[in-house]
């Protein structure tokens, strides 16, 4: 079926079913970002490939909103498909709550699958819609019952991730969580999480593409850690050491019953923005539930110092793959032909060279030309091009390595550049070098410092569509939680978290120019404390990415002399920690990339 007919089908499904509107997220069973195969419903119905969106579909209506990082590949997507896209933010384009409020009538029935979408979303759709007297039913997966030929369910193989590179033990993870518990007075702690359950256990896995999880469910008490996993992945030493420390494995689809079976007057913790609506509904009423963000966020972003050291090691090796890339694509443009799909072979071949590494930390985008004003284009068979002498590309890749994970945008001049790309370019840059100096007062979030980053596009009424910056996970997810810079509150409405130490967050402002060019320029920083005054407690942030920025696209006229002392020390410390590791042609290609301006 195309997606017509699969729209039309679950039309079909709908009217028997008694459906009147149905929603169809992105999200797995345990709200990731990136999901399997198996939990692409919304990719399946709509057609658009993008990591972010939720699908609405009514009698007459079927609409799909997704934010500005995807508004040009989703319209190109869904052209001829029958779904509206909805552009988030945008005026004169209501939320999905307000779409439901105002469409749906007393009588009428909401439908969705309970298990992709959190009990936060939930109940406040439950809680809207009751005032209407409009029912939900979350017991519907209707896209999986018109999805021919549905792939598997994930079951890789899970490995143990050694504390040479996680720097701290199971058990002494377990036991901190376990205090937690205690001052939370809860009885049991629900983790649904894939990332949180990884970080915790130091299990990594590959049931999501890019990110090294492990499909599972984990309940915590002071004396029992159940897994609810799929047997199949674990081998026999694996259990044995997590037997040894309390780990009892028990059926992934099992949590369902265990959660529905536990016991009067106890309590359980669960963080309504991670847990899905159907698990929160299993819990009996006179079961207390605490409803909180899990302890392990906070303890995974809050790196420690063998963590934070092992990324350091992991941005050497990939400095010097991106470098080494980067020296080649100036030179090969000129001499044979290069598409945006053989330079990510190339990147990838130079990135399989280093030690320790693991595979990509999400799928590479390399841009070119107009291709680097949609945020989040990944090229394809039908959309590859070749790669001209002339203009911008934009390389936004990462890997995983033991050692950590890696996230790095640079935008490469590949030949003569007009006098308005270099504005831009040098503007975006200063945006992200101020940032990254900044220091600040303990107690400031993204939303505190991201407007530093914006400052040389806002004071000429320009902006860029996305967040500034994310957390990124240790071997874990590229994007992680709860720290990111934005001037904006979160998805979910909350701010930023307070930068604390160890937290590592990206730093990339941009600039896209429809149908014609994109600039991004992204390091990796981790966040350190600095000088305690009278004033209080300063914070600052460490470059770990290194990398040169491309000077053909500097014009170092419009840079402060702060700013280009700032790119000279930078490109410095570059030269410093990569050169050891290139050929002589490289590292003389280089030096001239990190001359001071």
């Amino acid at each position: 079926m195309n997606v017509p007919e699969r729209l039309a089908a679950l039309r079909s499904l709908m009217r028997q079913k008694g459906i009147d509107a149905y929603m169809v997220p992105t999200d797995d069973y345990h709200s990731s970002e990136y999901v399997g195969e198996f939990f692409k419903c919304r990719k399946y119905l709509t057609g658009f490939t993008g990591s972010a969106g939720t699908a609405v579909v009514t009698a007459d209506f079927a609409g799909l909103w997704t934010d500005g990082r995807y508004f040009i590949q989703a319209a190109d997507q869904l052209a001829g498909s029958g779904f509206t896209l909805m552009r988030m933010g945008q005026e004169g384009v209501p939320t999905i709550e307000e779409y439901l409020e105002e469409h749906l009538n007393e009588g009428q029935t909401l439908g969705f699958d309970g298990r992709t979408v959190t009990a936060a979303k939930g109940a406040q759709l439950a809680e809207m819609l009751g005032k209407k007297q409009v029912r939900i039913d979350s017991s519907l997966d209707l896209v999986g019952e018109i999805w021919e030929e549905r792939p598997a369910l994930s079951c890789e193989k899970v490995w143990e991730l050694n504390t040479v590179y996680a720097g701290k033990s199971r058990m002494d993870k377990l036991r901190e969580m376990r205090r937690a518990m205690a001052q939370c007075k809860a009885t049991y702690l629900l983790l649904t999480s894939l990332e949180d359950i990884a970080w915790l256990l130091n299990i990594r896995g590959n049931d999501v593409e890019c990110t090294p999880v492990v499909l599972s469910y984990l309940v915590l008490t002071q004396s029992k850690v159940r897994l609810f996993a799929q047997r199949e992945a674990f081998d026999e030493d694996l259990l044995s050491g997590l037997e040894k420390d309390g780990v009892e494995l028990l059926p992934y689809d099992g949590i369902y019953e265990f959660v529905a079976r536990l016991p009067k007057r106890h309590s359980l913790w669960l963080d309504p923005a991670k847990a899905n609506y159907t698990l929160r509904k299993a819990v009996p009423e006179e079961v207390e539930v605490i409803c909180r963000t899990s302890p392990t966020i906070l303890a995974k972003a809050c790196k420690n110092s063998i963590e934070v050291a092992n990324m350091k090691k992991a941005h050497i090796r990939d400095g010097v793959a991106v470098t080494k890339f980067i020296c080649w694509l100036k030179k090969a443009v000129r001499e044979e032909t290069v598409t945006e799909l053989s330079a990510i072979e190339k990147l990838e071949q130079l990135r399989q060279e280093g030690k320790n590494y693991l595979g990509p930390s999400f799928h590479y985008i390399i841009a070119y030309g107009e291709h680097a004003a949609i945020c989040h284009y990944s090229p394809s068979e039908e959309s590859n091009v070749t790669i001209q002498p002339r203009g911008l590309a934009l390389a936004d890749t990462g890997g995983h390595y033991l050692e950590g994970t890696t996230d790095i945008t640079r935008t490469i001049a590949v030949g003569e550049l007009t006098q308005e790309e270099k504005e831009y370019f040098t503007r975006v840059l200063r945006g992200n070098l101020n940032l990254a100096a900044a220091k600040f007062l303990y107690g400031c979030t993204g939303q505190n410092l991201d407007p530093i980053a914006r400052q040389p596009l806002w004071e000429i009424g320009e902006d860029y569509n996305h967040g500034t910056g994310h957390g990124v996970g240790y071997l874990l997810g590229v994007h992680e939680g709860p720290n990111s810079i934005r001037w904006r509150s979160n998805p979910d409405g909350s701010a930023s978290a307070v930068f604390e130490e160890g937290m590592i967050t990206s730093d990339e402002p941009g600039y896209y120019r429809e149908g014609a060019f994109g600039i991004r320029h992204e390091n990796m920083m981790v966040c350190h404390k600095a000088e305690k005054t009278d004033a209080g407690q300063f914070m600052e942030f460490e470059t770990l990415t290194l990398v040169p920025f491309d000077l053909e696209g500097v014009l170092p006229e419009m840079m402060t002399e702060r700013e280009r002392a700032l790119l000279n020390a930078y490109h410095e410390k570059v030269y410093e920690k990569i050169a050891p590791h290139l050929n002589e042609e490289e590292r003389a290609w280089l030096k001239e990339a990190t001359r001071a301006i």
